[in-house]
């Protein structure tokens, strides 16, 4: 089986707040076009350093991120960002990974946007029972 890769728009999700406060424009909304990499293995969001430069997020903190080779390395944390996939889309916070590299979707996003990777025809799909909103459990 292959991976599966989608497409993504991100934005910086504090230009968006602005935008919709009518304080910038929609035009200058800081976004960024690109296929990413669904990876089921991984928990987060990770965005290459070089996008979160140019859509101009703030680094928040530092983790440990554990690789599936079981390295460890120091990342840095970044946001708010704003991620679509498809139609559907959610804020959150990101990995900062090496620039140039592949973004990675991981397991928050997929969680809070109610999607399945279907790996045979590689793709997300929407969970059963949820075509047009996500649907979270709340307890």
């Amino acid at each position: 089986m292959g991976e599966i890769k989608v497409k993504i728009i991100l934005e910086n999700a504090v230009d968006r707040y602005l935008c919709s406060e009518k304080k910038i424009m929609e035009y200058e909304i800081r976004k960024y076009q690109t296929e990413a990499i669904v990876d089921t293995g991984a928990v987060m969001l990770m965005v290459p350093q070089d996008v979160v430069e140019e859509i101009g997020l703030q680094i928040q903190r530092t983790v440990i991120v554990t690789y599936a080779d079981e390295r460890k390395d120091e990342r840095k944390i970044a946001g708010p960002v704003l991620i679509r996939i498809g139609k559907r889309f959610m804020n959150t916070d990101c990995v900062v990974g090496p620039p140039e590299s592949e973004a990675l979707i991981g397991q928050v996003v997929l969680e809070e946007l109610d999607l399945i990777a279907d790996c045979q025809n590689q793709t997300l799909i929407n969970r059963p029972g949820s075509p047009i909103y996500p649907s979270l459990k709340m307890k």
